[in-house]
């Protein structure tokens, strides 16, 4: 039925949920995985203001911090993967919005199944906080798998 299988994840404990459930059912159906983790763009904070003086930004270090924590993030989760027998593969997309890059390395992986956790936030929750779950929905153009 599905023949490679993407999970996003961002190392909370509820993608842990959606990266066992899309392992086990990569196992379930011998397809490969490919593990994905996105981290968003720096902006200084002081881009938003109006202030008349600004300082210089360098988003060098906080790149490479964000680098270094969704190389361990990738590391776990492909040993959790690779615990269930699977062929992993994994990536990092540096300076996108999550649903952006998700559909992205969705569709150049050529994965055919996206999995994916959402919080199921409603109402002024989901307002404020947004839904990448329900961007992934909306923007993918293979199935989506909502791990709650």
């Amino acid at each position: 039925m599905y023949k490679k299988i993407l999970i996003a994840t961002d190392g909370s404990e509820l993608a842990q949920k959606g990266l066992e459930h899309g392992c086990a059912l990569a196992k379930q159906l011998g397809a490969p995985v490919h593990i994905v983790t996105v981290t968003e763009p720096s902006v200084p904070l002081a881009a938003t203001t109006t202030a008349a003086w600004v300082p210089a930004y360098d988003p060098t270090e906080l790149n490479k911090a964000k680098g270094t924590s969704a190389t361990n993030l990738l590391a776990d989760a492909r040993k959790s993967a690779e615990g269930h027998g699977l062929t992993v593969t994994t990536e990092h997309v540096a300076e996108r919005y999550p649903a952006e890059g998700i559909v992205e390395s969705a569709q150049q992986c050529g994965a055919d199944l996206i999995v994916v956790a959402s919080h199921g936030r409603r109402g002024l929750g989901r307002l404020l906080l947004g839904s990448q779950a329900t961007e992934v929905l909306t923007h993918s153009t293979i199935p989506v798998l909502v791990v709650k």
